[in-house]
């Protein structure tokens, strides 16, 4: 359970600076982090960090497959996280 959440603290630490360093990027015109990249950082646990990245940088909050898609991912994400803390 140790390692477990220090893997999340990590991923979700990752997912932030991905959100904050993609959003630097697109404003000076250089190569971006691909959106897929993006959303798979998510769904390996990362959801939170890179919702928390969108509302800070104000990054990809205009698309839907963010807008949506991430708060999706959490949901499900905390979900699945107390179905297997309960079972």
């Amino acid at each position: 359970m140790k390692y477990f959440l220090l893997y999340l603290c990590v991923i979700n630490i990752v997912g932030f600076l991905a959100m904050a360093l993609d959003k630097q990027r697109a404003r000076k015109k250089l190569r971006r982090i691909r959106e897929s990249t993006l959303i798979w950082m998510a769904i390996l646990g990362g959801s939170l960090g890179v919702l928390a990245g969108m509302q800070v940088c104000h990054h990809k909050t205009l698309h839907k497959k963010f807008s949506i898609g991430v708060p999706l991912i959490l949901i499900l994400q905390l979900l699945l996280f107390v179905f297997l803390y309960l079972r």
